[in-house]
């Protein structure tokens, strides 16, 4: 797994931020049976900086918690069948890894959202980590039941890892 990480921020958590999602990412990748090594880029920015993205592509002037830009059209969520049809738009053409997408947080809603739900940084940072992942993975939560689809693998990844609710 190659993860591209910027953090174009000042902003230091006590953590590794880079190794804390690799491990989320793989495990998240382990979950859904992904075949292939992928590849993922992450921005780390500020709610300025995501609020920007959030109108620019979504039309939404405000600062969010995270942002997934995904780059494979699944049939179906997490459904690898049909990205070697789409090898020249989907993989990496050094390396071969599959190309996920896009990752965008803002360490503000990390530090922010920590502290509201009463955990860690870290444990914030990996769960919106998991959650971006689902989403480039073809996830979303449009409905009641998706939510759950989501949240219950959310869940399951973080916990695997050791990575609860303190």
């Amino acid at each position: 797994m190659t993860i591209y990480l910027e953090n174009e921020t000042e902003v230091q958590f006590d953590f590794d931020t880079e190794e804390t999602a690799r491990l989320v990412a793989e495990k998240v990748l382990e979950q859904e049976q992904c075949p292939y090594e992928a590849v993922i880029n992450i921005l780390l920015t500020d709610d300025q900086g995501i609020r920007q993205f959030n109108h620019d592509f979504r039309d939404i002037d405000r600062p969010t918690d995270v942002l997934s830009f995904p780059n494979i059209a699944y049939e179906q969520p997490a459904d690898f069948e049909h990205v070697e049809e789409e090898a020249a738009d989907c993989f990496e053409p050094d390396t071969g890894e599959l190309v996920l997408g896009d990752i965008i947080i803002s360490v503000d809603k990390v530090k922010e959202q920590s502290m509201a739900y009463g955990h860690s940084e870290k444990r914030e940072f990996a769960f919106l980590t998991a959650h971006s992942m689902l989403h480039l993975l073809g996830y979303d939560h449009m409905t009641e039941e998706e939510a759950a689809t989501m949240e219950e693998k959310q869940e399951k990844a973080l916990k695997a890892l050791g990575i609860t609710r303190e």
